[in-house]
């Protein structure tokens, strides 16, 4: 465990960023296009999908009309089979693969910190996924959040401001005391911008044993941990 700079007030509320934090969103679509049996490369598959998952908010960041990540997940789904040349993908399966999202497995660490942490703090994952695959997930994984909050309740997605100002406005707290909790520096940095306190989850696994994810500079004042058991560690869950 390491803390970036001055230690933080300790906070009342953690918004967690949920793919790649609690979840392991490669492994799980990996096993997922695995386990059809129809030629593709899991892990491959796994990571060009979740390449097009930034450029197809980018419109609705722009002032598009709102569209929920389901419908996103299924438009780069169809886009990234075309491109694979697996246009004879039947619609049974791509709606099978998009749900898949819905069924990420947690990481080893997760259920067991989160319940630690829900005695001490209320908690809601702040994520860009919709409500209907965060509930699903929670509720298959024996999660506990809280509050299931998510970039459809604020229209808008994650490092749109109302996101993470909107967790304090839904619980009726000061920014500073609301800690985003993320493996991504970016969603952390985007959050510390509008005062937020930031705890890291180190996850080098996010991408795949043979892909190193990239590692940006963490705001001043982050606390850095290996695992969410080691954020319940030092918060004193």
């Amino acid at each position: 465990m390491s803390l970036l700079g001055c230690r933080v007030n300790q906070p009342t509320v953690l918004a967690f960023d949920v793919f790649g934090t609690v979840v392991d969103w490669h492994g799980g679509i990996a096993h997922e296009v695995d386990q059809l049996n129809c030629g593709l490369d899991g892990a491959q598959f796994a990571r060009a999908w979740r390449d097009g998952y930034q450029p197809a908010m980018e419109p609705v960041r722009q002032g598009g009309q709102w569209v929920t990540l389901d419908v996103l997940h299924r438009q780069i789904l169809d886009r990234v089979l075309s491109e694979w040349g697996r246009d004879d993908i039947d619609n049974a399966t791509r709606e099978h693969l998009t749900r898949a999202w819905h069924r990420l497995p947690p990481w080893p660490d997760s259920v067991d910190g989160i319940h630690r942490l829900a005695t001490r703090f209320t908690l809601c994952p702040l994520s860009n996924g919709n409500l209907s695959l965060l509930t699903n997930m929670a509720k298959a994984m024996g999660l506990h959040w809280d509050c299931v909050l998510s970039a459809e309740v604020f229209k808008a997605y994650k490092p749109d401001p109302r996101t993470y100002l909107g967790v304090a406005e839904v619980f009726d707290v000061p920014p500073a005391s609301v800690m985003m909790v993320a493996c991504h520096p970016e969603d952390l940095s985007a959050a510390a911008g509008y005062g937020l306190p930031c705890a890291y989850i180190d996850r080098p696994l996010e991408f795949g044993v043979d892909v190193e994810p990239s590692r940006a500079e963490l705001p001043m004042g982050t606390l850095e941990v290996p695992s969410i058991t080691a954020l319940a560690d030092a918060l004193g869950c």
